[in-house]
């Protein structure tokens, strides 16, 4: 069972790398480039994310020590 799962998400992905440098037209490059801009987006904005988190719970629960 685990291994029919693993093939669908490979599909899934095969067919997800298929759509971005089709969207690329077929620039390899230009996808690879897409992503690494697309990572570093998230990347920031999960940073924002975690400071936030930081901040609320120093104000909700301060003088808590927090796992880093």
């Amino acid at each position: 069972m685990l291994r029919a799962n693993t093939n669908d998400y490979l599909d899934e992905y095969e067919q997800d790398v298929d759509e971005i440098v089709a969207a690329c037209n077929g620039d390899l490059r230009g996808a690879v480039k897409a992503l690494m801009l697309v990572n570093e987006q998230l990347e920031q904005k999960l940073g924002r994310i975690s400071a936030e988190l930081v901040e609320h719970l120093h104000q909700h629960h301060p003088g808590q020590k927090l796992l880093n």
